[in-house]
């Protein structure tokens, strides 16, 4: 079952909302931005249940293993700062990328972003990989931030999360989650203070970017600001 949680984020809810509620022209395009290990081309299941939303849909392409986070979000920021008003849409890593864009460049155009299973508080398998020598290099240039993950958000873009609870995914052959995670991500990993909205749908870290229930909250969030109660 779905759970939504709208109040445990700080101030966030309450003093971003309003801000984005009060504009009388949201924007329906939509920048994706993907996880570790992946391509543009993973994302386009996620972006097609987008598009029958009514978003206009574009992906974010970088190499997170060789490259990792400062060039692609050096990349990010260009692309952005010039375009017209959109939002953002990160899977895992890709929500880490998006947030430290924003953070960063704080003018950007954009007007809300969601984040899909990004470990914002930091990812304990990726520290645990990162103690090992021999598993280390599988997170590439992009460890660091994986592991230590994002300050608190204070920026003024709502940002909401959807987290999964199903735990399928090689995570757990790597660490022991205390509470209930995705296979990959603890949820308790994703409750970044300073978030407008934090929602938990049944689906694996993987199978966020597949989920019907994790693209209608997103494009709920994207929409209206705020997450959808109903089933």
């Amino acid at each position: 079952m779905r759970r939504i949680d709208h109040g445990r984020h700080g101030a966030g809810l309450s003093s971003k909302l309003p801000r984005m509620t009060e504009q009388q022209d949201i924007t329906t395009r939509v920048l994706l931005v993907h996880g570790i290990w992946n391509a543009k081309s993973w994302l386009a299941p996620l972006a097609r249940r987008l598009r029958h939303e009514g978003f206009e849909v574009d992906v974010f392409g970088y190499p997170s293993i060789l490259g990792g986070p400062e060039p692609a979000i050096a990349a990010l920021i260009e692309r952005l700062k010039n375009a017209p008003p959109l939002h953002l849409v990160g899977h895992s890593l890709g929500g880490l990328i998006g947030l430290e864009a924003l953070r960063r460049a704080p003018g950007l155009p954009v007007q809300r972003m969601v984040c899909l299973g990004s470990p914002l508080l930091g990812s304990g398998a990726a520290r645990r990989l990162g103690r090992r020598a021999w598993t280390a290099p599988v997170l590439g240039r992009s460890g660091a931030l994986l592991q230590a993950g994002c300050p608190p958000w204070q920026g003024t873009v709502p940002v909401g999360m959807v987290a999964g609870n199903v735990a399928r995914g090689i995570g757990r052959l790597i660490t022991r989650f205390d509470g209930e995670s995705d296979g990959t991500v603890g949820l308790d990993e994703t409750r970044l203070p300073g978030l407008a909205a934090h929602c938990v749908v049944p689906a694996s870290h993987t199978g966020l970017v597949f989920s019907a229930d994790a693209a209608r909250q997103a494009a709920r969030f994207l929409r209206d600001g705020r997450f959808d109660v109903q089933d």
